[in-house]
Order: structure tokens, then C-alpha cells, then sequence
């Protein structure tokens, strides 16, 4: 596995969780809307176990519905614990993001320990 898809597996639930907080998606839906903010990899078949996942944590729920075009489709909204869940998650990114970045820009001098 790559750097990158390790980097992204650890993120990717607090990405479709965004996603899904702005609106009720489906899952093919989904894969694009991420691709289409530069996660090019993330493809539907790494899609479905996330929202597998989140469904197991009760973080989002599916529900079919009919579809404009062509047959029914699994749409997913946020539960409570689902937005509970992207408010620590977004604390927790917020918390690691600066400093890692800091620190892999060379920016922070480690200090003599």
C-alpha cells in the first residue's frame, strides 16, 4: 500500500462524513465528489467499506430510494453520533495538521531532547 492511501485511510472517515454533513448522497455520488476535490484514488470500491463502517458506528444511515435515472439507489445522511463524530474528528485534525505540517516543512526546531 502506498504512503499516500495510508495517509488517506486514516482521514477518509472524516472526509465522507463532510460530505455526507452537506448533503444526502449515494455512494457512486460520493466516490466523485472526493475525486473531485483531489482525492483522485478513492474509487468506489474503497467507498463501500467506509460507509460499511460508518453505518456499523452509526455515524450515518442508508436508505433506498428511487432514482431519477436507472434503478434504486442507497442514499446516506449523518446521524447525531455521525456529527458528533466529525466535530471531534475536525478538534483532532485541527490539533495535528499545523504541527505536522510544521514539522515535515522543516519549520520546528526539535530542541536538544
Amino acid at each position: 500500500m502506498s504512503v499516500r492511501s495510508e495517509l488517506l485511510k486514516g482521514i477518509l472517515n472524516g472526509c465522507v462524513l463532510a460530505i455526507i454533513e452537506k448533503e444526502t448522497v449515494y455512494g457512486y455520488e460520493l466516490s466523485a465528489k472526493l475525486q473531485k476535490v483531489g482525492l483522485d484514488d478513492v474509487s468506489e470500491g474503497t467507498i463501500y467499506p467506509v460507509l460499511l463502517r460508518l453505518q456499523k458506528n452509526n455515524w450515518i444511515v442508508g436508505e433506498m430510494r428511487a432514482s431519477e435515472s436507472g434503478p434504486r439507489r442507497k442514499y446516506y445522511t449523518l446521524t447525531a453520533d455521525g456529527e458528533e463524530a466529525l466535530e471531534l474528528i475536525r478538534s483532532e485534525w485541527g490539533k495535528l495538521a499545523v504541527p505536522v505540517t510544521a514539522l515535515l516543512k522543516g519549520e520546528v526546531e526539535h530542541g536538544d531532547h
